[in-house]
């Protein structure tokens, strides 16, 4: 864990370096986030970051989504998992799934995909397989404008958790 005073402190590139599982391969948050110390909690940490996200351009925040994983990775794709990505899919069960939710799962990714432009995203915690497949056949049916949105506050959980993992 990073202490938040240790945080406030660090050069920009190491500052950037110790946030950079936070948002998915998107170090461009750091950097603009760095400016803003120092922060008074994490809260405010998180708060910032997230305004920064919704402040982002459309292509930046389009680039940000694409970042994610497919949920259910298996073979090469779980070799491209963050640490990160690998422990949250863990927890909610899908490096244990059935053939049956397995095979539904990349079906749905694959729909949803094609719909969309863009991975199926979901804070996983509190799901498991059967719930998440379920959330995914709902969202099928969404707009593309309600997805693109609705897979940025999902992003914003994931965030939040793993700041609240990473920053003490």
């Amino acid at each position: 864990m990073i202490t938040l005073e240790a945080l406030n402190g660090m050069p920009v590139s190491e500052f950037v370096a110790a946030l950079a599982g936070v948002f998915e391969h998107s170090p461009w948050v750091g950097e603009r986030t760095a400016p803003a110390r120092p922060f008074a909690s994490r809260e405010h940490l998180l708060q910032t970051m997230l305004a920064i996200v919704a402040a982002a351009s459309l292509a930046e925040q389009m680039a940000l989504i694409r970042a994610h994983p497919q949920l259910g990775a298996v073979g090469r794709r779980k070799a491209q998992l963050t640490k990160a990505s690998a422990r949250e899919q863990k927890r909610a069960g899908l490096d244990a799934c059935s053939d049956e939710e397995f095979a539904e799962l990349r079906r749905l990714n694959s729909a949803y995909a094609e719909k969309f432009g863009f991975p199926f995203i979901l804070f996983v915690r509190g799901h498991e397989p059967r719930s998440i497949i379920a959330t995914c056949q709902s969202r099928l049916h969404n707009a593309a404008e309600v997805e693109r949105r609705t897979a940025l506050a999902e992003i914003g959980m994931i965030a939040a958790q793993r700041l609240a993992e990473l920053v003490g």
